[in-house]
């Protein structure tokens, strides 16, 4: 199947006014497509980026109060094609207003205000299309200059953006009840203007962590979700320091653990409470998980476990009294890195819905 196939627009040939909810990931309007409407944002985030070889060149995020999708409605013939595309990075509202309604609003302004207007959009256009002559650090080229398999966060992204995290919290975060707190201005001071990380991918990762409970929002004096809390600064710190020792790992040597492995994992995660400074391992009956397994139709088994073995978290498969089947497992390990897995294997779902 061809990966050049788009994605159906949430709105494509609609002209219709009115309010939009669109979902994590969603699809507002893909490059090219046919424009009949321009879009305010009520709340949440729209992530701009323009498809380059076989990735993307992020352009911006664009939050609450901001409009999006108007350049196309000065196009000459009154309502052209997107000059890039976007999508909502979290539960976003709109706002659509169709060019038709927009264009008797502009019909009403005095013919130097519009000219004023029109002209200004060319110039955005034109500015606009130097993009197309820029290197997107987001898509990896090989020395042949040939574009080659895209990643939305590479390890080194993943890197740079957990270590901004840590200083800026450590640096500049207030104690909070539930950990660590500071307004997201100070956040996009130094992600954005001191260490020029791309805004999209900031967001994307913050989001996941949100997702995964490392990360919470709150609403700040102005009632605006701008307070970010990190629970734990040195769960960031474990992630960067693993990051940054895995990039000098050969493929072989790296934690690779598989959805299955990681589900199997979790089940023994949550059995019992383990004693980290256990340094021979320990039996855990796995004969309970396997059994649910079956009853469930869910098709994962002792075969799955090869990858914890290989990452040394669990030993051998034991059969023990009654055909019951036991595993060795190696207690400070689990603890250790299951958080850890959590976050590498969300991390590749992450990359996986950005690819195109």
């Amino acid at each position: 199947m061809s990966t050049n196939v788009k994605k159906p627009a949430a709105s494509a040939a609609q002209q219709k006014s009115g309010i939009k909810q669109l979902k994590p990931g969603e699809v507002l309007f893909n490059d090219g497509d046919p424009a009949k409407s321009l879009y305010i944002i009520q709340k949440g985030q729209i992530r701009l980026y323009k498809p380059k070889g076989k990735g993307f060149i992020e352009l911006a995020v664009l939050r609450g109060g901001e409009v999006i999708g108007e350049m196309a409605y000065f196009d000459d013939d009154g309502g052209g094609r997107r000059s890039c595309a976007a999508s909502a990075l979290v539960e976003t509202e709109i706002i659509e207003i169709s060019f038709v309604a927009f264009g008797k609003t502009m019909e009403g302004l005095n013919p130097w205000f519009k000219m004023i207007i029109n002209t200004l959009a060319n110039r955005l256009r034109k500015t606009n299309a130097r993009v197309k002559e820029l290197e997107s650090n987001s898509v990896s080229v090989d020395y042949g200059g040939k574009a080659s398999s895209y990643e939305f966060l590479k390890p080194n992204d993943t890197i740079k953006i957990l270590g901004t995290l840590f200083l800026v919290f450590k640096s500049h975060g207030e104690k909070h009840e539930r950990g660590v707190k500071i307004h997201r201005s100070v956040l996009e001071l130094y992600a954005g203007d001191i260490f020029g990380l791309a805004e999209a991918k900031t967001e994307a990762l913050m989001q996941m962590m949100n997702d995964l409970g490392h990360l919470e929002m709150e609403k700040d004096q102005d009632g605006f979700l701008k307070i970010i809390i990190i629970k734990s600064l040195e769960f960031v710190r474990a992630l960067f320091i693993f990051f940054n020792s895995e990039k000098h790992l050969t493929d072989d040597k790296k934690l690779k653990i598989s959805t299955p492995c990681q589900n199997f994992l979790e089940k023994i995660y949550s059995l019992q409470k383990y004693d980290a400074a256990e340094r021979k391992p320990v039996l855990v009956s796995i004969q309970p998980i396997l059994d649910d397994y079956k009853f469930r139709n869910i098709f994962i088994g002792v075969e799955d476990l090869h990858d914890a073995k290989v990452a040394g978290i669990t030993g051998e498969v034991i059969v023990g009294d009654d055909n019951e089947l036991l595993v060795e497992l190696y207690a400070g390990k689990i603890l250790k890195l299951m958080p850890i897995i959590i976050f590498i294997n969300s991390l590749k779902k992450l990359n996986e819905s950005r690819t195109p």
